[in-house]
């Protein structure tokens, strides 16, 4: 993902995180590009450039340190599927840990016991190919929960898990509303 595209995501977060928290009276005054929601899954779509994606906020957050539990400060925390038909994109996996993970580190996600690797840059963390999107969002589909796993610069690791539920539903109809 070039820095450009992280600068997108990044205003994509500011603009519907609230709503996912619980601020729709504000997504109302702000915008209406929430088109549908499927359990714990949301649908948002923009229009210039054309782009659709399903998002969910983890259900749960574990913070240790040196096997500990502690309290850390973390932005928004959240999994996107993302379609760009404009830049090619086809359902790319995207994760936003709330903090700067370790530098050169990789983030675990456990499907329902399939294991994948997401590369860092920053704050995001996404797979290494297309091919790797598609696996995912396949194991996804056929899976209950997702749990990634990362670790902060500070060297806190970090356990997020996303529910499934609704997942199918709401990445087909991202994916059927940015249909080239």
């Amino acid at each position: 993902m070039k820095s450009g595209q992280f600068r997108a995501l990044a205003l994509v977060v500011a603009c519907f995180a609230a709503p996912l928290a619980g601020g729709a009276a504000w997504a109302q005054e702000t915008t209406d590009n929430r088109v549908a929601a499927s359990t714990d899954w949301s649908v948002f779509q923009e229009t210039d450039p054309k782009e659709c994606f399903s998002v969910s906020a983890p259900k749960e957050q574990v913070n240790t340190r040196d096997g500990q539990p502690v309290a850390v400060q973390r932005g928004e925390t959240l999994l996107f599927v993302f379609y760009r038909p404009e830049q090619g994109v086809n359902g790319q996996v995207t994760f936003t840990g709330g903090y700067p993970f370790a530098s050169g580190s990789t983030v675990s996600m456990d499907v329902s016991g399939t294991v994948f690797q997401l590369f860092t840059e920053g704050e995001w963390a996404w797979p290494a190919t297309p091919e790797d999107d598609a696996k995912i969002v396949a194991a996804m589909k056929a899976g209950s929960q997702a749990i990634l796993s990362g670790q902060s610069g500070r060297g806190t690791v970090t356990t997020d898990t996303f529910s499934l539920l609704g997942f199918t539903s709401a990445v087909e109809e991202a994916r059927s509303r940015c249909a080239s």
